[in-house]
């Protein structure tokens, strides 16, 4: 990083004094007879900007000897990171051993937490199954509630009908006024119950949904561990090519 923000400030600097030396050669060229000169009276003045001669030459010397440093830090640092190459690369060859020991562990751990999930998934289903079931039987048990509430209210509507004095409320009446209560209790009882058992079962297949995606990722990261890291640390570099030597 620190080499390529010199190399930037060297090519800003280049560029600035190639287009420096492009404008001095054309003014160089200008004469009396000249085409393209005219008057600028606001030119006749130092831009409080300006450098000076010794800043000018400072800061191209400034940014020469920021380079130079640059490049023998770059060289020290080869060499040192020559050395941790070495040192590091016997580690390494230790380490192998250990890390091939550690996945293998590490498939073993994953192989048992799939089954697990497997055997939950195979448990959620079979309640999926039983709620679905459940739901079914509630619908139907709400079904056959309708006939008798239509029974029930039916007879209401045409009993409202009886002329004068006989529109009284009797016996009948009451049962009849009772029954279409006790009906619609027990309708929003199962409706209620219906509702719950639909969350439930939402909630059984959320349930199940994560299971799957959670088996898929143990399945991807067994394949990934077995297949395709395992298979490449059967050719793990020799400890010449890990120093950088071949």
């Amino acid at each position: 990083r620190l080499n390529r923000d010199q190399k930037e400030a060297c090519e800003m600097d280049w560029s600035d004094k190639v287009e420096a030396y492009s404008m001095d050669d054309r003014c160089g060229r200008y004469s009396n007879q000249s085409t393209n000169i005219q008057f600028h009276p606001s030119s006749v003045k130092f831009e409080e900007s300006a450098s000076t001669p010794e800043t000018w030459a400072k800061f191209s010397h400034d940014n020469i000897y920021k380079a130079e440093q640059e490049k023998t830090a770059s060289i020290n640092l080869r060499a040192l990171i020559d050395n941790i190459l070495h040192d590091v690369s016997k580690d390494l060859r230790m380490q192998c051993a250990a890390v091939n020991e550690a996945f293998a562990k590490r498939c073993e751990e994953l192989d048992d937490a799939k089954h697990k999930l497997e055997h939950h998934l195979r448990r959620v289903l079979k309640e999926i199954g039983d709620k679905e079931a459940s739901i079914a039987a509630l619908k139907q048990a709400i079904k056959d509630k309708e006939a008798p509430m239509k029974v029930a209210q039916t007879r209401l509507y045409d009993r409202s009908f009886r002329p004068n004095i006989e529109l009284c409320r009797d016996e009948a009446q009451f049962r009849l006024i009772n029954e279409v209560e006790e009906l619609t209790e027990t309708i929003e009882s199962l409706k209620k119950k219906l509702l719950e058992s639909e969350e439930s079962l939402r909630n059984l297949e959320d349930t199940q949904m994560d299971l799957e995606k959670e088996i898929a990722v143990k399945a991807n990261s067994l394949f990934i561990d077995r297949q395709k890291c395992m298979a490449h640390r059967n050719h793990y570099p020799a400890l010449l090519k890990l120093a950088g030597y071949q």
